[in-house]
């Protein structure tokens, strides 16, 4: 199954220059515990916006370029060209991360069961977006407010959702 891990502005900004934006400690910690030991699924430019392959994480990189998968050999990268190459992945009752960029969670939305959003109580001006959440079609299974510090400056919240 797919689950779509993100961090989100209120007006649904994800990043900018292909960089986020905001730097909060706890959440990057949070995506550490939920996606160590998984497969993550990304866009060519979000991995490349990661500067490395993360530890303890299989990767499958979607993109357009068919030669991509020339330039870099490691064993805890796959590089896929086509959507239906994530069919077993969308199937499986193993959990799978998306973790963007814009096009990727536009894609691979309408296949996801279960979201990990951190919603960050401010506006920012960005170019990569998340699409609309339609909240007819999840439920809210768990909220909790974000640890907001000197380290951590933001107003936060940690919503999960799962597929009506």
């Amino acid at each position: 199954m797919l689950t779509i891990i993100a961090a989100i502005a209120n007006n649904n900004v994800i990043g900018r220059d292909n960089n986020l934006i905001w730097h909060i400690p706890e959440d990057l910690k949070r995506f550490k515990k939920i996606t160590s030991n998984k497969t993550i699924i990304m866009g060519r430019k979000t991995f490349d916006s990661l500067g490395g392959v993360l530890p303890d994480r299989k990767h499958i990189i979607l993109s357009r370029n068919p030669d991509l998968h020339l330039y870099m050999d490691d064993e805890n990268i796959m590089f896929i060209n086509d959507v239906s190459q994530l069919e077993p992945y969308i199937n499986s009752k193993e959990e799978f991360f998306v973790i963007g960029g814009q096009t990727i969670y536009t894609l691979l939305l309408p296949s996801t069961t279960k979201m990990y959003i951190t919603r960050i109580n401010d506006d920012f001006d960005g170019d990569a977006f998340f699409p609309e959440i339609n909240e007819n079609e999840w439920e809210i299974v768990n909220e909790e407010q974000g640890l907001s510090d000197n380290n951590n400056p933001y107003d936060y919240k940690y919503i999960t959702y799962v597929r009506k």
